[in-house]
């Protein structure tokens, strides 16, 4: 099908889901500018609406209800997508509804929660933009994701003595936090700087010690 079909059955999806203030937001919150993101943006980049939810309800910290424009769930990947318009009533902001504004996309990140932000004017005039960034994203976060998950039990405790050292670890530290020989450790080792989450730090020849990638920091910690 082509994008008005698939974006119709897409919408009709989720209202056959969703009841009360649920169904109204989609209804009335779903728009013109949204609309023209998946159409000038979402439908070119990825040809399918899969895991793309839209007005996506969300609890804040106040145990109350917001909802994003878009929300992508795959892979224990959560993602937010707003699409910002720019005219009268947010250059008129009040202080409080800013800081609301801040505070929201703070509460989203302390859930767990990435973020992208588009303009209205991008998606409308520079939707390749907003489609590489979007790209980008998957490619980046997701690719690692899915690596991450496919480590094993030995090879997540390895990344965690990593962390509790805060040092780099030579075999030696393997056998003797890990319980295994040397010849098992440098397995164990060889495996994750293949893996790229480890890489040497010390040694060029014969590697003495490892330490953390930093992609393995960043999605560690």
């Amino acid at each position: 099908m082509g994008f008005q079909e698939t974006y119709a059955q897409w919408i009709s999806d989720h209202l056959g889901r969703r009841q009360g203030e649920r169904e109204r937001r989609l209804r009335e919150g779903h728009g013109y500018a949204e609309k023209a993101f998946v159409e000038k943006v979402w439908w070119p980049a990825f040809g399918h609406f899969r895991q793309l939810h839209p007005e996506y309800e969300v609890t804040d910290f106040k145990d109350g209800y917001r909802y994003l424009d878009f929300a992508y769930l795959r892979s224990g990947i959560k993602l937010a997508i707003e699409i910002d318009g720019y005219g009268p009533h947010l250059r008129g902001i009040s202080r409080d509804r800013f800081s609301d504004q801040c505070r929201r996309q703070n509460d989203l990140i302390l859930d767990g929660w990435k973020v992208l932000r588009f303009t209205y004017d991008d998606v409308s005039e520079n939707p390749r933009y907003c489609q590489q960034t979007l790209q980008q994203f998957m490619g980046r976060w997701l690719g690692e994701a899915d690596n991450l998950r496919q480590i094993n039990y030995q090879e997540r405790e390895l990344l965690r003595q990593f962390l509790r050292a805060g040092r780099p670890l030579t075999p030696a530290d393997i056998c003797q936090t890990m319980g295994v020989e040397n010849k098992t450790a440098r397995k164990w080792l060889r495996q994750l700087l293949e893996k790229r989450w480890i890489q040497p730090a010390s040694g060029s020849v014969r590697i003495r010690s490892y330490r953390l990638s930093l992609d393995a920091e960043r999605l560690l910690l």
